[in-house]
């Protein structure tokens, strides 16, 4: 993103230079204007590339926070079940 922020404020100070010069042709502009709309529909896809990863890494934020609590009701049934067996155990001793 950083390569392309130079590019815009490249493009911008050329844009400026050329306003404050009085020099610029209509090729010129044109060509400025054809350069600033590309930077623009980069920042564009750039911003949906980056709303679609926030939404995937959201998605798999839920799967792993429902995997977490999976295994953690998992590891409260494993210590409930061996105390019950560890019950049994000890009456099976006292007998």
């Amino acid at each position: 993103m950083n390569e392309k922020m130079k590019y815009v404020f490249t493009v911008v100070a050329i844009s400026a230079s050329v306003a404050l010069s009085g020099c610029a042709s209509t090729g010129q502009l044109d060509e400025l204007r054809s350069q600033v709309n590309a930077v623009k529909a980069d920042a564009d896809a750039a911003k949906a590339d980056a709303a679609a990863a926030r939404a995937t890494a959201n998605e798999a934020k839920d799967i792993a926070n429902r995997a977490l609590s999976t295994a953690n009701e998992a590891n409260a049934r494993s210590i409930e079940t061996e105390t019950k067996i560890d019950r049994m155990f000890k009456r099976a001793m006292h007998k």
